[in-house]
Order: C-alpha cells, then structure tokens, then sequence
C-alpha cells in the first residue's frame, strides 16, 4: 500500500480523534464542575451539622442543669407539704378536743368570742364618733373592760387563741406549699422546653446528615464519571500522536528533513513517555502534543 493510501486513511482518523478528544475535554470539565459543586454542598451541610450538634449540647446541659434545680425545688416542695400535713393534723386534734370539751361542758353559754369582737369594734366607734363624752366616757371604758374579760374567758372556754394561731400556721403553710409546687411547675416545663429543642435540633442533624452523604455519593459518582473522561482524553491524545508520528516518518523524504522529524520525534515520544509512566504534563506540554 502507497503512503498516499495510508494517508488518506489516517488523515480522517486523525480528525475524529481530535473531535473526540475535545468531546472527552468539554465532558471532563463538566464532570469535575460538578465534583466542585457537591464537594462544597458538602463541605457546608457538614459545617450547619457541626453547628447544630454544638447547640445540641449546649441545649442538653440547659437541660440537665434545670433538671438538677426541679430535683432540689421537689424535696423543699416535700418538706412544706410535710409540714402543712404536721399543721393540719394539729388543727383537726384541737378541733377535735373543742368539740369534745363542748359537748362535755356546761359553761359554754355565752357569747361566742366573735360576737364579742363585734360587740368590741362596734362600741370603739361609737366612742370615735364622740357619742361617749363626758360622764359617758366613764361607761365605756367600764363596758370595754368587761366586754375584753368576757372575750379571755370565751377563748379560754373554747381554745380561741391556739386555734387562731392554728389556722394562721395552716394558711401560711398553704401558701408555702403552693409556691414551692409552681416552682417546681415553672422549672419542670422549662426543662420540658429545653429537651424539646434539643430533640428537634437532634432530628435537623440526622436530616442534615442525610443531605451531607448523598452530596458526598454524588460527589464520589461525579468524580468517577470525570476521572474515566479524562483516562478516554488521555487515550485519544495517544492516539491522534501516533496517527501524526506515523504520517510524519511516511513524509520524512530527505536527510535533513528526517533528521529534524527524528528530533522533533524524540522530544515528543520523551512527551509520550512521561505521559504512559504516569507523570502529570503542563498544560503546554499537552498542547505541544496536539500540535505535533
């Protein structure tokens, strides 16, 4: 066969390898913008999840410490409610003796020591009022001296003072009771609002996640995609270098002209070399490929 018949050959194969090695080219760099694009949806998921699990532990000692206050309010809220039963249980025992001690006794007749206080108040404005002047004022003071005698032996029949002084002992026990019991509420639902976060910011982390790893498959799939583009450019690059190498040495007719085709073919088969070893070439040293 003629070098013109080989050349007629090789020249169209030469050209569809350069279409196919620009294909490859133009395929490559889409694939590696796209290995960019997941590697930084990535990178910035996995920095929202650090974030997140950083408030989510932030949250969780929130918690815990809020936690720790509702166990001391709920041992003060045991001892006053305690101590409210102590009070109550002492009140019931005295009424229970009041009652006991009026069913029993025969002197309980009089006026009840409030209807004395009554009596008291009533008579005390009266005076303020100046409706006890002169002589008068005399019958006041004596009327209020046998009205305070009359009220020391009604609370001394009845137990009058100790059961004031009984009530007023339940009543603030009662108030105190009841503070320590919303304290305890109030810390009890800011932990519950607490621990409510922190689960909902645990759940956006497990979703992040997710986001995270299926950017990291589509980053590992485009990265595969790009690397065998660029093994194909590669190859095609081999090829159309051959295909010229062969068209020059059929055109290398007289010394001088062989002598300059060896040494340009020396320098690109020492291009070629590197290349099939595995070293990386410049951008120029590519081109210088093309174009020889």
């Amino acid at each position: 066969m003629e070098f013109d018949e080989v050349r007629l050959i090789l020249q169209p194969l030469s050209e569809t390898m350069v279409q196919k090695s620009e294909l490859n080219k133009d395929e490559r760099d889409h694939w590696n913008a796209e290995v960019r694009q997941h590697l930084d949806e990535r990178n910035e998921v996995n920095r929202q999840v650090k974030e997140l699990i950083n408030e989510v532990q932030s949250q969780k000692s929130v918690r815990d410490e809020i936690n720790s206050r509702v166990k001391e309010l709920k041992e003060i809220r045991a001892e006053k409610s305690k101590h409210l039963k102590l009070v109550r249980d002492e009140l019931r025992e005295k009424l229970a003796e009041q009652g006991d001690s009026g069913a029993n006794s025969k002197r309980s007749r009089g006026p009840p020591p409030g209807k004395i206080r009554s009596d008291m108040e009533r008579l005390e404005k009266q005076y303020m009022t100046g409706q006890f002047l002169g002589k008068r004022e005399r019958d006041y003071h004596k009327k209020m001296k046998q009205l305070s005698e009359a009220l020391k032996s009604a609370e001394k029949e009845r137990g009058g003072g100790g059961m004031r002084e009984l009530k007023d002992a339940v009543r603030v026990a009662e108030a105190s009771q009841e503070e320590a019991h919303k304290s305890v509420e109030i810390s009890v639902g800011r932990a519950q609002e607490s621990h409510d976060l922190m689960v909902e910011l645990s759940e956006e982390v497990d979703r992040l996640r997710e986001k995270a790893n299926s950017a990291h498959g589509e980053l590992n799939k485009s990265k595969r995609e790009a690397d065998a583009l660029h093994s194909q450019y590669i190859v095609s690059l081999r090829c159309i270098h051959s295909i010229v190498d062969m068209m020059r040495a059929m055109d290398s007719r007289d010394k001088k002209s062989e002598d300059a085709g060896d040494e340009e073919k020396l320098e690109v088969t020492d291009l070629m070399s590197r290349l099939m070893s595995g070293d990386t070439l410049s951008t120029d040293e590519l081109m210088a490929l093309r174009r020889n």
